[in-house]
C-alpha cells in the first residue's frame, strides 16, 4: 500500500436541502471510496449543515475527492483538515453496553472513571457507559472492557473543527 495512504478528516459546509447527503454519498460510491465515519448536523444558520467525513486515501485521491465535492452545487466549502496541515480538534462519542455482574461492577466503574466517562444507564446485569474523546481513547477503553464482556458499541463518528481563527465560515 502507498505510504501516503492514510485517514483524512474532511469538513464540509453544505446547503441544508433535501438529498444533499445523498449527492455527497453518491460521489464517494461512484468513485469506489469508502467513508469510515460521517457526522452531519445543522449549524447556527438553519439553512446550512456541517458534515465531518473520515475517509482514506493518498494525496492524489484526496485532491480528487475535494474537487468532486466542490463541484457539487449544494456544497459551500470543503477543507481536508488532515491534508491542509491546519491544526484541528476532533472528537467522537461512544456508548458501550458492558457486563455489570456484581463481581465486575467495581472494575467497570474504575475503568469508566479513568477515562472520564459516565454511566448513563444501569440494569441488573449491564452498565451503559458514555465516553467522548479521540479515536485512540475510544479504542483503548473498548480494549479494556472486552475481557469483562461488551454487549453493544455505538459510535457517533468524528466531529472536527479547526483550532484558532481558521474556520469553515458560513458565508
Amino acid at each position: 500500500m502507498n505510504e501516503n495512504y492514510r485517514k483524512h478528516t474532511l469538513g464540509l459546509l453544505v446547503e441544508n436541502k433535501f438529498a444533499v447527503l445523498a449527492k455527497v454519498l453518491t460521489l464517494f460510491t461512484q468513485r469506489g471510496y469508502n467513508i469510515d465515519s460521517l457526522s452531519v448536523s445543522e449549524t447556527l444558520d438553519p439553512t446550512i449543515s456541517r458534515m465531518t467525513i473520515v475517509t482514506q486515501g493518498d494525496d492524489t485521491i484526496m485532491e480528487k475527492v475535494s474537487k468532486g465535492l466542490n463541484r457539487l452545487v449544494d456544497v459551500i466549502r470543503v477543507i481536508d483538515y488532515t491534508g491542509s496541515g491546519e491544526k484541528f480538534v476532533d472528537r467522537e462519542m461512544v456508548l458501550i453496553k458492558v457486563n455489570a455482574e456484581p463481581e465486575n461492577r467495581a472494575e467497570v466503574l474504575r475503568i469508566c472513571d479513568i477515562f472520564r466517562g459516565s454511566v448513563v444507564d444501569v440494569s441488573n446485569s449491564t452498565y451503559t457507559i458514555e465516553i467522548t474523546g479521540e479515536e485512540d481513547k475510544i479504542e483503548a477503553i473498548i480494549d479494556l472492557l472486552k475481557p469483562i464482556g461488551i454487549h453493544e458499541v455505538v459510535r457517533t463518528g468524528k466531529a472536527a473543527i479547526a483550532r484558532g481563527p481558521i474556520a469553515l465560515k458560513e458565508r
